[in-house]
């Protein structure tokens, strides 16, 4: 079932037609909360087609996190590693076409294939590096700035992401976000 990891992944052919029967494949709305926050995470999902949302809830105030997109796998890594309540409730912003599966049948797989579990320590680092780099944008850039560099490194969330969650994620309102998105429209 999942050629899409196939797919994304070639050099895991092998073990991704081995384990096949561990995935299913679900397709879910847009605006469907795969985990909310305080829930423990025990399933990993990989995204075929569509985009997802990691917020949080400070004192009532959603705050968008990160956002992922097809062929990236999504969970609360934290929760999902260290059997903990997640901090953080996981969204669908569009359709989304997933595969899915279980922490039991994801162990196996990692516990038999370095391979495997040398790709998941990388997709896992550059996550946490991004959001490193995106944490240090609020202490560092002005919110003009931090716009600026999603047009620069990440312009495809514009094209994909509604401005209430886009502002979110940089910190700011969306009336903030139209007057910056205003200031830099071509005259």
């Amino acid at each position: 079932m999942p050629v899409s990891l196939s797919k994304a992944f070639p050099k895991l052919k092998g073990i991704v037609e081995k384990y096949q029967d561990f995935w299913y494949e679900e397709t879910l709305p847009a605006k469907y909360t795969l985990l909310q926050e305080g829930d423990v995470s025990n399933t990993l999902y990989f995204i075929v087609k569509g985009c997802i949302r990691l917020s949080n809830n400070y004192n009532g105030k959603e705050i968008t996190i990160q956002f992922f997109f097809e062929n990236e796998f999504v969970s609360s890594f934290e929760s999902y590693l260290k059997n903990t309540p997640s901090d953080f409730s996981i969204e669908t912003i569009e359709e989304c076409q997933l595969l899915v599966i279980k922490k039991e049948n994801w162990k196996t797989i990692m516990d038999q294939n370095p391979l495997f579990r040398e790709m998941f320590f990388d997709f896992t680092s550059d996550r946490f590096i991004n959001y490193i780099h995106h944490f240090l944008s609020y202490i560092q850039e002005k919110p003009e700035e931090r716009y600026q560099n999603l047009i620069k490194n990440k312009s495809h969330i514009l094209q994909r992401v509604p401005l209430q969650y886009i502002a979110s994620y940089l910190g700011i309102t969306t009336v903030s976000l139209s007057r910056i998105r205003a200031r830099k429209q071509p005259k």
